[in-house]
């Protein structure tokens, strides 16, 4: 159960649901709340079908390009260094490729759970070689399904987050939502020089 919760913490603070929320209520500005409830499921549902398939492809993944889950562990901290970073500094949506030429294209889409909600604003970089690293890392399936279990939970997070957008918008404000951000961000970039330590560590010891 404890590896379950870090792991789980660990997702929500890389994913940061509220940092997504200002995006999600000015993309659906409008919609009725049976729509918008809706919009929050397919999005729950594409971000774990993401997240699910890239963990469970992840070995397939390092095989292919003959990368080492010590390699990746660095990538994947200097990956969420930047995420981190970028959620400090309150740039959520510009740094995890959500701007302008985006922003245009989703209002000319009735359909904008997959893109650009569930990725990349939800389902990024960091979320994604986080999971890799864990699936190779994690090699017992006993372990493999609490993280599966932590991703499915993730997912039930973000669908009750979106659905409770308004109401959260409200509560918080800009201001406020900006402020768990930047908490996130700092714990996310904690994990990400954690994942860099550790993979120079093993690195060198191979060496050795």
């Amino acid at each position: 159960m404890e590896f379950f919760l870090a792991t789980l913490f660990s997702l929500f603070s890389i994913v940061d649901p509220p940092g997504a929320v200002p995006v999600y209520i000015s993309l659906t500005d409008g919609m009725q709340a049976k729509q918008r409830n809706r919009l929050a499921l397919h999005t729950s549902f594409y971000f774990l079908l993401i997240l699910v398939g890239f963990f469970l492809a992840g070995t397939y993944i390092l095989s292919f390009f003959g990368l080492s889950v010590h390699s990746m562990r660095i990538a994947g901290g200097m990956v969420l260094l930047s995420t981190g970073f970028s959620l400090m500094g309150g740039n959520f949506a510009k740094k995890r490729g959500y701007n302008d030429q985006v922003a245009s294209d989703s209002e000319s889409r009735k359909e904008i759970a997959f893109t650009p909600m569930a990725m990349p604003l939800l389902s990024g970089p960091g979320s994604i070689s986080y999971l890799i690293t864990q699936f190779k890392q994690h090699p017992d399936w006993s372990e493999r399904v609490w993280i599966l279990a932590a991703i499915l939970a993730m997912g039930v997070l973000v669908y009750l987050t979106l659905r409770a957008a308004p109401f959260l918008f409200k509560l918080f404000g800009e201001g406020g939502l900006s402020a768990i951000a930047r908490i996130m961000g700092f714990l996310v970039v904690a994990v990400g020089v954690q994942f860099i330590v550790d993979g120079l560590v093993h690195l060198v010891g191979t060496i050795e």
